[in-house]
This record gives structure tokens, sequence and C-alpha cells, in this order.
């Protein structure tokens, strides 16, 4: 525990962390609004591209929209392991605690909560905007039912994933713009790619990007799965489980056994 407050304590101590939490929340906001603001509007007779701010089809859109924050906070993820290598105060790290098992659990540890950490404020954003959108339009808001609990916690569950998946990426590469540029490859241009065309879905339903849509997907409660390709709910956060395990191990096995000079 007094390993993972100093790794909390090395993060929070730093501008990094608020200034990508700002951008990250206004990112969001931005999308919030162009959700919230085309909620139920046809264009020239065509069907509204998001159902009506009174519908559970509209809450249940916007609160899978969350998991957007994931690039921000696998790349704080990717600095929680790699500025140690850029700035060499890893020898120091591994002076005061030299079993390096025990770093990296600590590192993974911070992770998860950092990941819970934006995982809440982005979900208090979310809040702040679909209750009163909700409320205004005349709906019932959904708090307990209609999917709304897996989703929030598919949301939880993601943000922590990449999280992890930074450190990982971060113990694999050290250095951080190669790391951040990997990270950014695959959450933007590969993931997208296989979850898109629909000859590789059979393999993206595996990725982390579709795993977590399993998670979040609107249609999930509601008999017949909007996108078809998807894993059922549980079996994505068995992947998404599987992921964390696996990008634990590789942040484990490649810093304990690496030279750190």
């Amino acid at each position: 525990m007094k390993l993972i407050r100093a790794e909390l304590l090395k993060l929070f101590t730093t501008r990094l962390w608020w200034i990508m939490l700002i951008v990250l929340l206004g990112y969001l906001a931005m999308v919030l609004g162009v959700v919230i603001a085309f909620a139920g509007m046809e264009s020239g007779g065509a069907a509204p591209p998001f159902p009506a701010r009174d519908t559970p089809e509209f809450q249940r859109i916007v609160w899978g929209q969350a998991t957007g924050g994931g690039i921000l906070v696998a790349v704080l993820g990717v600095t929680m392991m790699t500025t140690e290598y850029r700035y060499q105060t890893i020898t120091g790290t591994f002076l005061v605690t030299p079993r390096r098992s025990r770093v990296v659990a600590a590192k993974l540890g911070a992770g998860v909560l950092v990941g819970l950490v934006f995982g809440l404020a982005i979900l208090l954003l979310f809040a702040l905007a679909v209750v009163p959108a909700v409320l205004l339009s005349g709906g019932e808001l959904l708090v307990t039912d209609g999917g709304i609990p897996r989703i929030v916690s598919g949301v939880l569950a993601t943000l922590v994933l990449y999280t992890l998946f930074g450190i990982g990426v971060g113990a694999l590469v050290r250095n951080q713009i190669v790391a951040i540029v990997a990270v950014a490859v695959w959450m933007f241009v590969l993931e997208p790619l296989v979850n898109a065309v629909p000859a590789l879905q059979p393999v993206g339903r595996w990725t982390p990007a579709g795993a977590a849509s399993a998670l979040t997907n609107p249609q999930a409660d509601l008999g017949p799965v909007s996108l078809d390709y998807l894993l059922p709910a549980w079996a994505g956060a068995a992947v998404l489980l599987g992921y964390a395990l696996v990008f634990a191990a590789v942040a484990s096995l490649t810093t304990v056994r690496r030279d750190i000079t």
C-alpha cells in the first residue's frame, strides 16, 4: 500500500493528470452536446441519428459514449511507466524497492485507482448532462434498470482496462513517444478497422474495444443484439478481465527481466 501511495504521489503532484482530465472532460462534453442536440431530430425525412431524449434508448446510447475517454487514460498509463525511464528516476525507484515485481504491482494498483477516478469523473459529467436532458423532455430517468447499471459498470471496467493497457505498453516499449504512438495507432486505427469491416468482425469482437462494446451495447438486454457480431455482455466482461491480466503480466515480465540502463 505504501508503494501504491508513492505511485499516486508521483502522478498527482504533477500537472499532467489534471490537464489530461480537463482535456478529456472537454472533449466528452462536446460529444454530449452533439448527441443531445441532434437527439430525435429528423433531417430531410431521414431517421434521426439518435433516439429522442425522452426514450430509454437515448439514455443507453448516451451512457455508452463515456468509453470515449479510453485513449487518454491509456496515454496516462503509458506515462506512468515511461516517465521513469525517460528521466531515469526508475534507478532510484528500484534501489529503494529492489523487488521489481512489487514496484510493477504498485504501478498496476495505482493504474486501477486512476482509471476509476477518471471513470467516475466522466460518469459525473454525463449524469449532469443526461439527467436534465431526460427530465426536461418528459422522459423517465433510468437508474437501476434498462441496462444502465451494466453500461455504467462497463464504462468503469473499460477505463481501468485501458489504463492497465497503457502501463503494459509502456513497460514493453519504454520509449515514451513510441509507446504513445503505438497506443494511438491501436485505438484509432486497428481496433476501429477490425470492428468496422464485416470480414474482420469475428476477430474484432475479441479486441478490447469489441469486448467493451459488448458491455456497453445499448441493445444487449433487449432481446436481439443490435451489433450481432459482439459477444454477450458476460463474455465481454471475461475478455476484458483476461486482457487486464495479460497487460499486467506483460508489464511485470518485461520490467523484472530487463536492464534499466
